[in-house]
């Protein structure tokens, strides 16, 4: 049954997705902020179509700790599903995301045009100059920006090196970061096609003041993510 489920997870997601993209690239004369109502829809209708087909629901806690405005928010990475779902929680969703998706057809374009930040990951410090740019471009439109500090999604439990990336935006943009932690990947694996009936949670925690010196920061995001992730984890038990 599970299997049954998840092939139709896929046929209905990606069929959504290509339709919903191919309309967005076609309306060339929507802004980049009517353009993001596209990308929300389609989170919208995923997480609905996971409870539906899949029997998964999704439980967020700690909400009240993103301020209105523009916001850094650093989140554990365990699933595809850290992906998008943040589009449903925040008003303004920026992700942070790896240059290569730009490449995909149609999806590269609507990513683009939506006002994501596309990291080149090879770049170095040319990489991280950009960041920091269309860190404070997004800023500027008011968009709470989503980082995955973990750099690529890690199974669920354990938690790999912070990349310091997270720390220079929160100097440069003088926001706070806010600690995010989820146990996504025990539903939907990094690499799983199967997913798996349950309860994602979302834990949120008390952000971190901007002007923490970095190394401090750093360990401070790690303990905290670390603290988060253990009622995920035993709330799932």
């Amino acid at each position: 049954m599970i299997l049954f489920r998840s092939i139709l997870f896929n046929i209905v997601f990606f069929s959504a997705t290509f339709v919903l993209t191919l309309i967005a690239t076609a309306m060339r004369f929507l802004t980049p902020e009517r353009t993001l109502d596209v990308p929300m829809l389609w989170a919208r209708f995923n997480v609905r179509l996971l409870r539906w087909i899949c029997g998964i629901r999704v439980e967020v806690t700690g909400l009240e700790n993103i301020p209105p405005g523009p916001a850094l928010i650093a989140s554990r990475h365990q699933s595809a599903f850290d992906t998008f779902v943040w589009l449903t929680l925040v008003p303004k969703c920026c992700y942070v995301l790896k240059q290569e998706l730009l490449k995909i057809p149609l999806f590269g374009i609507l990513i683009a045009r939506s006002g994501m930040i596309a990291v080149d990951r090879g770049a170095g410090s040319a990489a991280l100059r950009s960041l920091l740019r269309e860190g404070e471009r997004a800023v500027r439109e008011q968009r709470q920006i989503i980082i995955f500090p973990e750099g690529t999604r890690g199974p669920p439990g354990a938690m790999l090196d912070l990349q310091p990336g997270v720390a220079a935006l929160a100097a440069r943009l003088a926001l706070p970061v806010i600690p995010v932690a989820t146990d996504s990947g025990r539903c939907w694996g990094r690499r799983a096609f199967r997913k798996r009936p349950g309860v994602i949670r979302i834990v949120i925690g008390k952000p971190i003041a901007a002007d923490t010196p970095r190394p401090a920061l750093m360990l401070a995001l790690r303990e905290a993510m670390g603290r988060l992730d253990q009622p995920a984890m035993a709330a799932a038990a």
